[in-house]
């Protein structure tokens, strides 16, 4: 059962050269539009392009995908990321200052041509609780209980091939971020033993975190069966009371007509990279049930510096326990665009966080995402 997502996807994948509209039964590529690496589609005789499009998402983490209820626990977030601001350079309406913005940006960054720029906006919550649901005392061994509930505020500039993400999240840790209300709310929905513990939580804290990341395609190329595939590099720096880190990783895709956009979305920081780009099938209204389907393998690795959740309050006396420097997750799953949606699930594996923590972490992550 616990695995399988994955040989979900190896079979999905094996088979798809028998999917309706990819290819037809004796292997031969069926479909034009999905044979060769990105490019722009004719649209169909009923199609229309959204000029100015919106993207909403919506992720899901929780770690009974994984079979467990302990660590990192359940995540969710809700963003928003708007149409191109470019092409609202000279519109009265947008403020000045997120025209400075765009204007230092420019400059700092150094790329123009094709630039396209959106603001994310973000409403999230992660839970952390030890292993033991049971025990009320505190427990020294095993991390803290802990609930996060932050807005974030982000900025994109990105071409073809790249994605640079500047953000701020601001929050609070501690009971007023609801942690226990929210998972005592799932566990009462799926009839699930509550845990015990949550009087041992953090304490209230603001919370601030600063966030920058760059996204690069290293390539994206044909292959046969009408399949393409393409790399995209990661890498970048969160600073803030809740957690300072470097973070280096990459994601591989393969399968038909992949997305223009930059990976897999997750509830970590600078993870909204769904938003579609120029060419995106997600683009075109039409009657027509245009879609794509592929497989992904993603990794990321950060070097830690301080982390909240496992180092405790920043201010005030709290449990704490030793934390590993060195921290890793590997993310293996399937993703499809279906007219202007894009549904995409994940099995991602964690490495130990903390000294003394038995094993590593799984769970299971579901992003939605609508583009209007």
């Amino acid at each position: 059962m616990k695995y399988c997502c994955i040989r979900g996807v190896a079979l999905l994948l094996l088979t798809g050269a028998c999917l309706p509209g990819i290819a037809d039964s004796d292997g031969a590529p069926a479909s034009p539009a999905l044979q060769a690496a990105p490019q722009e589609q004719a649209l169909p005789a009923d199609a229309t392009e959204i000029k100015r499009p919106w993207t909403t998402s919506l992720y899901l983490e929780n770690d009974l995908f994984g079979e467990t209820d302990q660590n990192y626990t359940n995540g969710i977030r809700l963003s928003w990321v708007s149409p191109n601001l470019s092409s609202y350079r000279d519109d009265p309406a947008v403020p000045a200052l997120i025209n400075n913005v765009n204007d230092r940006l420019d400059r700092l960054l150094d790329f123009r041509t094709g630039l396209t720029r959106n603001v994310v906006v973000s409403l999230g919550q992660l839970i952390y609780t030890p292993a033991d649901r049971d025990a009320t005392a505190l427990q020294v061994d095993d991390r803290p209980y802990a609930g996060y509930l932050y807005l974030g505020f982000g900025f994109h500039a990105r071409t073809s091939d790249r994605l640079d993400s500047v953000g701020v999240n601001l929050g609070v840790v501690g009971p007023a971020a609801l942690g226990e209300q929210a998972q005592d709310a799932i566990h009462d929905l799926r009839n699930i033993k509550k845990f015990q513990g949550w009087d041992n939580q953090l304490r209230n804290e603001p919370a601030l975190q600063l966030v920058y990341e760059n996204k690069l395609r290293l390539f994206n190329q044909p292959l046969p069966f009408g399949m393409q595939h393409d790399f995209i590099s990661h890498a970048g720096i969160a600073l803030g009371n809740v957690g300072s880190y470097l973070n280096v990783g990459g994601e591989y895709r393969i399968g038909w007509d992949l997305p223009e956009d930059f990976g897999t979305s997750a509830v970590r920081p600078a993870g909204d990279n769904s938003a579609p780009g120029s060419g995106d099938t997600r683009l075109i209204l039409s009657d027509s049930l245009l879609y794509g389907l592929h497989g992904f393998v993603s990794v990321d690795g950060r070097l830690v510096g301080n982390d909240i959740f496992l180092d405790g309050n920043t201010w005030r006396d709290s449990h704490s326990i030793d934390k590993e420097y060195l921290v890793a997750d590997v993310s293996v799953g399937l993703s499809f665009l279906v007219r202007q949606w894009k549904v995409s699930y994940g099995q991602v594996f964690r490495s130990r966080e903390f000294k003394g923590q038995e094993h590593h972490h799984e769970y299971g992550s579901l992003s939605i995402s609508y583009t209007w």
